[in-house]
């Protein structure tokens, strides 16, 4: 007998299926038994009588039965398959879960962080986890579709680089044979190589930063959404297709995604007709006005900074979004292009949402030689470059892109507290799937 998906019931009332998934809870009332059925489509009720007693929540099981109305006193308007229950008549345990560690059949799985990944193969389980990489899934996929339309080709970017894209020091070095290479921290070189075979692309890609720091904010391993594009008439032509490609995606999680936001009591991020655009050194006057605190002779936002340029864009502009630009040169990488009215800023920005930086980009540096100087003067090797400075020896035209950090925008579509619980395996400077300190231990015990 062919399966049928918990979903598909909703149509096959009065017939006979056959059932696969996990047993999601289980409720005895004397005589009869409910248990949930869990598979990749959602759940359904299955009734029965003393055969589901020896159940246990995580069981994998198949059942054979006839779908039935449920009695309208019965019925769960907040589950697809409310109306519906599957009366069995044939159980096969395919494989007993042992004795779970906390209590998977809650509405909410509340366990602190440490716990919640941990136990992560099961966790992930649970339907409020679940739901957090649904909502992932749309952003990325939305990412691809959009930019699709309007003409990029997505490639497949190297993780293992021999030279740092940033030229900064927090890189994770790899022993590669006998040769010294790294962990990419963007994949920003070869998108630029890209853009002589297709003008426009796209990669999403994992990308490391070996940041000695543990914050809510950062992850060691991220997936980058990055996006470049050649023959660009303004670098503020970047600006308008990051910000159609976040208006993109944030239609299709509130078209998509209700189920999951209701979870979460979340919204999706208000957005004005135009996102707001300010520069750096402006927004540092708003925030010395509002706060009197003066960091204007800062070089970047911090954190605070960010959240209050944020609450001032919502306030004055009706949007949880603001575009910051003109960062100065030394913050931003080697190829970043230089203000020509400013050669101590460059025509590069932020996309801040909901106190945090969703996108960075810019116009980058197209000429041969002007590269070559500054990857000089950020204190590199030109050779390590060849390849990447090729690209540009033989006829680069302007350019420009984005990278969208995937995780950020799942964290703050959701209003997740810390961004681990928007990625599956969280990886940081204290976890590798397990807690580091554990192997610590463990290597103490051993020694004892």
């Amino acid at each position: 007998m062919e399966r049928t998906l918990a979903f598909e019931t909703i149509e096959k009332i009065g017939k006979k299926i056959r059932l696969c998934g996990w047993v999601d809870r289980r409720r005895d009332h004397g005589k009869l038994v409910f248990i949930d059925l869990r598979d990749r489509s959602g759940i359904i009720q299955i009734v029965g009588g003393g055969e589901l007693g020896k159940l246990q929540p995580q069981d994998a099981v198949e059942i054979i039965g006839k779908v039935q109305k449920r009695p309208k006193e019965m019925i769960n308007k907040d589950l697809v398959t409310g109306e519906v229950e599957v009366k069995i008549e044939e159980i096969k345990i395919l494989s007993k879960a042992d004795t779970l560690p906390f209590d998977m059949g809650k509405d909410w799985l509340e366990l602190e962080l440490p716990t919640l990944f941990d136990h992560r193969a099961l966790t992930i389980r649970h339907k409020t986890i679940k739901a957090i990489f649904e909502v992932g899934e749309v952003v990325v996929d939305v990412f691809r579709k959009s930019l699709n339309e309007i003409g990029f080709t997505e490639y497949e970017s190297p993780i293992i680089v021999p030279a740092t894209a940033e030229g900064g020091a927090e890189v994770f070095q790899v022993k590669y044979f006998d040769h010294k290479t790294y962990l990419g921290q963007s994949p920003q070189l070869y998108k630029q190589m890209m853009l002589g075979v297709f003008e426009r692309v796209f990669t999403v890609t994992h990308a490391f930063r070996a940041e000695p720091s543990v914050t809510t904010r950062h992850l060691t391993e991220y997936t980058s959404l990055d996006a470049e594009m050649a023959f660009i008439d303004s670098w503020e032509d970047l600006m308008e297709t990051a910000e159609y490609v976040v208006k993109e995606i944030l239609a299709a999680v509130k078209k998509q995604c209700q189920e999951q936001l209701k979870l979460y009591q979340a919204t999706v991020p208000l957005v004005s007709k135009k996102i707001p655009r300010l520069k750096f050194q402006e927004a540092q006057e708003i925030i010395f006005k509002r706060t009197k605190r003066d960091h204007r002779r800062e070089p970047d936002l911090g954190p605070n900074d960010e959240e209050e340029i944020c609450r001032w864009a919502k306030e004055e502009k009706g949007s949880e979004f603001v575009f910051i630009t003109h960062y100065p040169v030394k913050k931003r990488p080697f190829y970043a292009y230089p203000d020509p009215k400013n050669p101590d800023l460059t025509l590069s920005f932020d996309l801040l949402g909901r106190g945090l930086e969703w996108i960075t980009g810019g116009q980058r540096i197209h000429e041969y030689e002007k590269l070559v100087e500054n990857i000089k003067k950020w204190g590199n090797d030109p050779k390590d470059f060849a390849l990447y400075l090729e690209a540009f020896k033989y006829g680069m035209p302007p350019e420009g892109g984005f990278a969208i950090g995937a995780e950020r925008v799942t964290m703050k579509i959701l209003g997740l507290k810390n961004i681990r619980e928007a990625t599956p395996f969280p990886r940081d400077m204290e976890r590798v799937d397990i807690r580091l300190s554990t192997i610590q231990e463990a290597k103490k015990r051993n020694k004892k």
